[in-house]
């Protein structure tokens, strides 16, 4: 392997790669014309290490436009940190107060945009640089001077030099996501109707690359530090299609191929499907497979192996489920085009989804089902609005998309998603509160820098900045995290101290040979944290620091003695802060956010049930407002879980549980959540409920008894989590939510003609939601027992 496939391995799209170089280029640049032309060490000092915080330590995406506005935003922050931490740097008592309350405010406001917390080092460290060198407020204007020397050419190199592409991974993976599933459906009808691109292979190939798919954006979408999206109204929207999409899924897989009756490869029935009636020989061939699944589902023995996707492809859906998945995937292919478009014209998407619609209508209108995994009508219901919802986010992104510079800067939102200002109170409010690791993270590395401050002032050493960035660069989520990296950082450290007491001895007073080293020691401190270690980036960034402070002030090896001790103060205090704040780290607070998120869920769950149940009684009040606080407060609680679960993916060492276990049940509170949308979606587009006649009582009654059925046991293993309790075992499959259900609804709620209402339609239709959501627990009870006695 050469040198570049090996970058190019550690360092996919060379993103370090590009901001090393740039880096490498820029910061020589400045601060030869600071220390050189201008002559000023403290000018030269700020041009040096603002260099470093808006290349190194920031790279924003977007447009080159987004990407402009976002450095000269930074730079504006940056230069307001430097004035305030100047005024607060004489007194000490100040300082590190200041430094408490600003580091809480950028950290703790990362929480609102992937933006805000990916530049969260670049906004911290000219505040750092200046409470920590103390210095009068005149020394404010050459400060700034310097930083704004360092703005000015970052915004040019990022739009010259090497400019980076307009990365959009998220969009790009829910593209690719769209169309994906789209051919699945495709495939599965055709496989149905004996149309072309309906060949087993065909359809086993489109299920396996679908599911691919979704599985890599789901690693690429938690993969990430942060919740990778900003306060941007398309990125908004365009976050929420992960859950639709990981939904989408689990509704077809794996337990899609139930919907299928089992048949023999190559023995199929053409003529059934188109008339939606199925032969009596595969019907009844399909009621023996679906028993045994189902026992197979009670024993706990597990799903049987679908690998033979030959057998069941045949012809026994109805032709208005085959409708519904064949207008799902227009809808999909549509939406994937719109949002590859940026742009483009949303007519087309509007057509598909009203055929979708349509579609959908139809299968409501049809008999009566059992609404349960073997119903492909309910399947289809289930799809129609997963397949909705996902479409009515791609069409805020588009319209996002289309806003005029003057309407951005306006404000102006699409119907249907709020303002900035109220996303990001939002999303704050909801880290306000004991548990969130978010706010706990920021509690810490605020405690920690303003500790560094005071020991550093306390102890009178030479380069205080030192003791707080060394304090900063090794706190982590947890005490033994913090506790390795710190080891880390004084190996690395000690490993530069040597080779850059070297290099110096060795170049002497030679200031050519100096600047000949600087651009070569800068791009190593930029790559080496990233492809190497940790400890090489500290001894990188130590070289650097040799390099610098010879051309300024040659001091020889004082200057690595001074910088290990300030090194290894600064990772006492974080090591002390990390035991006292949290030290257990995002483990515990993992099961805390899963069990706070399941309950939030089940109670979501159980208030649109009741919804539904209030809206189908007789008389009921027409304009009867939605559980919209019970749906917050359980999105509230899914994103306090978000920032847990990716804290618990960083954080070193074993896990006592399976990544792929705890994923699972991460992904498990977004169906539930979902399940509870579908149901509050039937009920809240009903406007014929009250029209209808005939005793509801005992459809009622069966229907609120299911659903506190199923959010008891949610709420059960959300106490479970957090040691309250054992886990219960699943709910048994069909009674309370299925054929009981039906049978009341087919006895109260007919016409005249002895057809189904459309309120009965409703009903056995929020029955098989909730029956989806029982299924959903015996995939959440492994996992969750053994988390539980972890």
């Amino acid at each position: 392997m050469g040198p570049i496939e090996w970058l190019r391995h550690r360092d996919a799209g060379l993103a370090v790669v590009r901001r090393a170089a740039r880096t490498a280029v820029v910061m020589p640049v400045v601060f030869g014309v600071a220390e050189g032309a201008v002559g000023d060490p403290v000018l030269a000092t700020y041009a040096a290490f603002g260099s470093f915080a808006l290349l190194l330590f920031a790279d924003f995406t977007g447009s080159m436009a987004d990407r402009v506005r976002a450095q000269l935003g930074l730079g504006v922050a940056g230069a307001l940190s430097i004035a305030l931490g100047t005024l607060v740097s004489p007194v000490t008592w100040l300082a590190t107060l200041a430094t408490a309350v600003v580091a809480f405010a950028v950290l703790f406001a990362g929480v609102v945009s992937s933006v805000l917390a990916g530049a969260a080092t670049a906004l911290l460290l000219p505040f750092i640089l200046s409470s920590s060198l103390t210095g009068p407020p005149a020394a404010i204007g050459v400060r700034l001077a310097g930083w704004g020397l360092a703005t000015a050419v970052s915004v040019v190199a990022i739009a010259v030099l090497w400019p980076a592409p307009t990365p959009e991974p998220l969009r790009g993976r829910v593209i690719e996501a769209c169309q994906a599933l789209a051919d699945r459906l495709r495939a599965e009808v055709a496989a149905t109707l004996d149309l072309p691109g309906g060949e087993p292979a065909e359809v086993a190939a489109a299920a396996e690359r679908a599911g691919i798919v979704v599985a890599g954006l789901q690693r690429d979408f938690y993969g990430a530090p942060y919740r990778p999206t900003g306060l941007g109204t398309g990125a908004r929207a365009l976050v929420r299609l992960v859950d639709e999409l990981t939904f989408l899924v689990s509704i077809m897989d794996p337990d899609s191929a139930r919907d299928r009756p089992p048949d023999s490869a190559g023995d199929r029935q053409p003529g059934s499907a188109r008339d939606g009636q199925p032969g009596s020989e595969t019907a009844e061939r399909f009621g023996s497979e679906a028993g045994e699944t189902l026992e197979s589902e009670k024993s706990g023995a597990g799903a049987p192996d679908f690998s033979d996707i030959s057998r069941f492809i045949a012809p026994s859906w109805p032709v208005e489920a085959c409708r519904v998945r064949f207008a799902a995937s227009a809808v999909l292919r549509r939406g994937a085009e719109l949002l590859e478009s940026h742009d483009g014209d949303a007519s087309r998407l509007h057509e598909s989804l009203e055929d979708l619609r349509k579609a959908a209508r139809a299968v409501g209108d049809g008999p009566l089902a059992d609404a349960t995994a073997l119903d492909p009508n309910f399947r289809a219901q289930e799809i129609g609005f997963a397949v909705g919802a996902i479409a009515a986010n791609i069409e805020l992104t588009a319209a996002a998309d289309r806003r005029t510079l003057p309407q951005r800067l306006l404000g102006w939102q699409p119907s249907g998603i709020g303002s900035p200002f109220a996303s990001a109170r939002e999303r704050a409010a909801a880290h306000l509160e004991p548990h969130s690791v978010w706010l706990h993270n920021s509690i810490r590395a605020a405690a920690g820098l303003a500790a560094a401050v005071l020991v550093a002032r306390l102890t009178g050493v030479q380069h205080s900045f030192w003791v707080v960035l060394g304090a900063f660069a090794v706190l982590r989520s947890n005490a033994l995290n913090t506790g390795q990296t710190a080891l880390r950082a004084l190996l690395g450290t000690f490993a530069g101290i040597v080779v850059g007491g070297v290099v110096v001895s060795v170049i002497g007073d030679s200031r050519t040979l100096s600047w000949a080293l600087l651009p070569l020691a800068i791009l190593l401190a930029g790559l080496a944290p990233a492809v190497v270690s940790f400890a090489a980036g500290q001894a990188a960034f130590t070289i650097v620091l040799f390099v610098l402070f010879n051309l300024l002030e040659p001091t020889g090896w004082r200057t690595g003695i001074v910088r290990f001790e300030d090194v290894a103060i600064g990772c006492a205090v974080s090591l002390a802060v990390g035991l006292l704040f949290w030290p257990r780290g995002a483990g515990r607070a993992l099961n805390i956010a899963l069990a706070e998120a399941y309950a939030g869920s089940a109670a979501y769950l159980r208030a649109a049930v009741s919804y539904g149940v209030i809206r189908c009684a007789v008389g009921a009040p027409a304009g009867l407002a939605p559980p919209s606080a019970a749906s917050q407060r359980a999105a509230a609680a899914a994103r306090r879980l978000d920032d847990a679960f990716r804290t618990y993916l960083g954080e070193r060492g074993a896990k006592p549980v399976p990544l792929t276990d705890v994923t699972r049940l991460v992904t498990g509170v977004a169906g539930l959540r979902l399940a509870a949308d579908a149901v509050l979606d039937l009920w809240s587009t009903d406007a014929a409920a009250t029209a209808d006649t005939g005793d509801r009582t005992a459809a009622r009654d069966r229907l609120e008894a299911a659903g506190a059925a199923v959010a008891d046991w949610y709420t059960d293993l959300a106490a479970a989590l957090t040691g309250d309790g054992a886990v219960p075992d699943p709910l048994p499959p069909v009674p309370g939510t299925s054929g009981l259900l039906r049978d009341a609804v087919e006895r109260d709620l007919t016409d005249p003609s002895g057809a189904p209402t459309p309120t009965a339609a409703r009903m056995v239709w929020t029955g098989g939601h909730l029956d989806a959501a029982r299924r959903l627990q015996r995939a959440l009870l492994t996992p969750a027992r053994d988390l539980a006695a972890a």
